[in-house]
């Protein structure tokens, strides 16, 4: 790698990368204030127009001339036409051709496009010009925009490491993935937006924050701990905020689609049910638990059939166009196994001793499955 001598100036005629200036200052600020960017950054908390000025005119030019950090301003124009600055894309070099990638887009470029962009510009002269070979990125959990924008760069996710990225005196679990000079910049994986789906007496949703303590009643009941032994137990509110954030994983590693299953009167969350071990364009896994208050009422049902429609309906109609569907369920299990076969899934096999129940027994379970073929015309006769 070298070292350049000058922030050079990089544009695909639509952004343009450049020098931070004197005149970027009162936009730094604004962004620095901005909550999203205290939340997730370690932008100086409170940021004043000072910190903004040393940033843009003592620390960036500094990092240049170090060779430590190479920190672009972004510059794009607004929804009003104005070529105006957009945020920082920054590359900190390391050694044997490796680089780190950060970026932060002022409030009004998020979500339109700039941003992309910029890191586009920014890796192709990393790996062009300076020879990097792999470029890695780091965010707090749960930085979902920051995950986004990586995901369609091509970065891989490779997990979460926990309390690793500092941040004014806290260790935060940090996601972290790589991009090599030869890869792809293009998504590794599906990213599954979990859609809204409306039946007669049940409503599909995403989970939503308020969600936890539902989950926590459902969960620590006796019955569900029964059936479904891998759950923690005492099941706590921490562990209910922890499967919110996962199902939102899953979605995003294109593994899995998780919803929340919601009385339409009133959006309380009455059970879950998802399409789990995804294959593209051939299958997955349905699983499922009832709160105890909505036992009994169909609701199950219903939801399963939901699913296995979106599991069938080809994706040019917004479905995922599988070609099977699997489920699972202890042979005592009664309850599911009525839900499954009302769903016309059909009895292909036995797990001997497959599942272990909360008493430590090890049970049989009994594998369904329904093929789209045999799914067709079923509808919603369910």
């Amino acid at each position: 790698m070298t070292f350049p001598s000058a922030v050079p100036v990089l544009t695909d005629g639509v952004v343009t990368l450049r020098a931070h200036r004197e005149e970027d200052v009162e936009d730094l600020l604004e962004q620095a204030l901005d909550p999203l960017v205290v939340e997730w950054t370690t932008v100086p908390v409170p940021s004043t127009i000072e910190t903004s000025r040393v940033f843009a005119t003592q620390i960036i030019p500094a990092g240049w001339e170090t060779g430590t950090s190479w920190a672009f301003a972004v510059q794009a124009v607004d929804g009003a036409g104005r070529e105006r600055f957009a945020g920082t894309v920054e590359l900190r070099p390391e050694s044997d051709h490796r680089a780190e990638i950060a970026y932060a887009a002022h409030p009004w470029a998020r979500g339109q496009g700039p941003m992309e962009r910029a890191c586009r510009l920014a890796m192709k002269w990393a790996f062009e010009v300076q020879q990097v070979e792999t470029i890695i990125w780091w965010a707090n959990r749960g930085n979902w925009a920051s995950r986004r924008l990586a995901w369609k760069l091509g970065f891989s996710c490779d997990g979460t490491l926990a309390r690793w990225l500092p941040q004014r005196g806290r260790l935060l679990d940090a996601w972290v993935g790589t991009l090599g000079a030869s890869e792809e910049r293009t998504p590794r994986n599906p990213w599954y937006d979990v859609p809204n789906v409306t039946g007669r007496s049940v409503a599909l949703r995403p989970y939503l924050p308020t969600d936890p303590d539902r989950i926590v009643q459902a969960c620590a009941d006796e019955r569900t701990a029964y059936w479904l032994s891998r759950m923690p137990q005492p099941y706590t509110r921490a562990d209910a905020e922890e499967y919110v954030l996962r199902r939102r994983e899953v979605a995003a590693e294109g593994s899995a689609l998780h919803w929340a299953v919601a009385d339409p009167a009133t959006n309380e969350l009455i059970a879950n049910i998802a399409l789990f071990d995804i294959v593209p364009g051939h299958g997955a896994e349905i699983g499922f638990w009832t709160h105890p208050e909505a036992r009994g009422r169909g609701v199950m049902t219903e939801a399963c059939g939901l699913v296995v429609r979106h599991a069938f309906v080809p994706v040019e109609d917004g479905g995922l166009g599988l070609e099977r569907v699997a489920v699972r369920a202890s042979e005592a299990n009664s309850a599911s196994r009525r839900v499954i076969e009302a769903n016309g899934f059909v009895e292909v096999g036995r797990d001997r001793r497959g599942t272990r129940l909360r008493d430590d027994r090890l049970v049989d379970s009994i594998t369904y499955d329904l093929l789209r073929e045999e799914w067709s015309g079923l509808g919603d006769q369910v």
